[in-house]
């Protein structure tokens, strides 16, 4: 007998439209419901689907792109209380409204969650979802297109997730914010480890995204489905444009799609109760949520990820299960070096044959924002249960390589009583770790630990680097001078451990090479 506290995932839904037009109905809290309500259906309930979604008394929305950045603003307006206006369109009335902060660990993080609320009986239905309509916003801005997406349904949702910056004060000062900064900073790290050159790794790392571009060939949600090759990949064309070095256009994650998708969690006995078919079922039988050092220049090491290796461990133990057990991956894939560290710290080998993403990735499949990993989990659900009893992992990632999460998934039961490990024994682990000092005034001479250099339209625009200064080992955030003969240096010759000076200018830590 299952116990009848055990929590399972019982329907997913997922949506990518890449040629609808843009409309007023059709908003990102619209969408969201679209996914919920497919959902619903997908459960298979005795009871319907349009009863089902009565039953929903926790509703989490992950944050829009709209919402957090300039740069993605919406002219069209936003929902005062997302949560809120999905669960008048599903006509729920939730006891919880969360909405999430930034984080694209944040969707399994909430299924960790809701399954302690759901062994605990304090949640009866989860639904959690999300969305995103660049696509459409931009087409609508270019066209004068008129939309309003504005409404207002009332109160205010609870706050769930860490709000904090992913960057300090320090990286800020040298223009250092942007994910496509930091992740060109840690493949650089990532090369140097390894002891690659250049076009060495720029090819492995277009073997290792072929895998990817595959797999979202086969998806028809994946919204490119070319199925580049790893010299396409790796060969800077028209097509394939500089974004940070050492990423071309097609290793940065696709953000300008319009997609949207939602999965619900209950436990076997209201499962049992509305006659959801046990065919449907998803448990999740281990799971763990765990933030590496928070500022990436105070990282110990810029080319590992101790939460990644431990997060996989202690969902592995939580199972009962080894790495080996696991059939597919999907592997938060925003940028080739997420998807490197991730391998190695869970111990997943360049040529085994398992797969690393069940959708395609962010490049290739779509990168919705802190949604993306909704998707991941509702896909790995469809692959555990077209093979019942096989096991899959999906990892989740926010920031820069920051906070992580990781589940395990099968339509095997778990046994006994659902209990995880209090994710704060092992966040207090991490915290304990040794960070390194970053030191804010340097001056004299260091050593080039990793670097990237930012593109424009057509020409590089601005380098940087994280050293060490050779007088007390310190780590210190460095760009460029302005000058372009370093920028085409930094282009052409290997920086990795070149000696540099550093000195302010107009308030920044300039270098230059000795």
């Amino acid at each position: 007998m299952i116990d009848p506290r055990t929590p399972i995932l019982v329907g997913c839904g997922q949506i990518t439209d890449t040629t609808g037009a843009p409309s007023s109905d059709r908003s990102r809290v619209a969408f969201c419901a679209e996914a919920a309500a497919l959902a619903l259906d997908d459960t298979g309930a005795a009871i319907g689907g349009h009863a089902l979604g009565h039953e929903i008394d926790a509703i989490a929305v992950m944050e829009f792109f709209s919402d957090i950045s300039p740069r993605f603003a919406s002219p069209f307006g936003r929902s005062s209380n997302p949560p809120r206006s999905v669960a008048n369109r599903l006509h729920a009335h939730p006891r919880q409204l969360l909405y999430s902060h930034s984080g694209g660990n944040m969707p399994q993080y909430l299924v960790n969650r809701f399954a302690e609320e759901i062994a605990n009986g304090e949640t009866g239905l989860a639904l959690i979802c999300g969305a995103e309509l660049l696509r459409s916003t931009q087409i609508a801005r270019r066209a004068g297109q008129k939309i309003d997406w504005n409404e207002d349904p009332g109160g205010e949702p609870v706050r769930i997730g860490d709000k904090r910056f992913g960057f300090s004060d320090e990286e800020a000062r040298h223009e250092l914010r942007a994910a496509i900064h930091f992740y060109p900073l840690l493949e650089n790290a990532i090369r140097g480890g390894l002891g690659h050159d250049v076009q060495s790794h720029m090819k492995a790392m277009g073997r290792l995204f072929e895998r990817l571009a595959a797999v979202a060939k086969a998806n028809p949600l994946a919204t490119r489905r070319e199925g580049y090759s790893a010299e396409a990949l790796s060969t800077i064309s028209d097509d394939n444009r500089w974004i940070c070095f050492p990423y071309p256009r097609l290793m940065n994650a696709n953000a300008i799609i319009d997609q949207a998708a939602a999965v619900l969690m209950t436990s076997v006995g209201k499962a049992r109760e509305w006659g959801i078919p046990q065919d449907r079922w998803v448990f999740l039988h281990g799971c763990a949520d765990g933030t590496d050092t928070w500022v990436v220049s105070e990282r110990e090491k810029l080319d590992t990820s101790p939460a990644i290796r431990g997060c996989a461990r202690i969902a592995l133990d939580m199972a009962g299960k080894k790495i080996a057990d696991v059939g597919a991956f999907d592997l938060y894939s925003c940028f080739p070096s997420a998807v490197e560290v991730a391998m190695t710290e869970i111990g997943i080998a360049e040529d085994d044959p398992r797969p690393i993403s069940v959708t395609g990735g962010l490049p290739f499949f779509g990168g919705p924002g802190n949604n993306y990993v909704t998707h991941s989990i509702a896909e790995m659900m469809n692959v555990v249960r077209r093979k019942p009893g096989s096991f899959g992992m999906v990892t989740a990632n926010g920031n820069y390589l920051t906070k992580h999460s990781a589940g395990l998934y099968s339509t095997e039961p778990t046994k006994g009583p659902w209990r995880r490990e209090d994710p704060k024994k092992f966040q207090a682990e991490l915290d304990a770790r040794p960070k390194r000092k970053v030191e804010t005034k340097p001056s004299g001479t260091g050593t080039v630990e990793t670097y990237c250099v930012t593109y424009g339209k057509d020409a590089p625009e601005r380098g940087y680097i994280l050293g060490r200064l050779d007088t007390s080992g310190d780590r210190f955030v460095a760009m460029a001078s302005n000058e372009p003969a370093i920028l085409t240096d930094m282009l052409t010759r290997e920086q990795l451990g070149r000696k540099v000076s550093v000195s302010d200018e107009d308030g920044r830590n300039v270098f230059r090479s000795i």
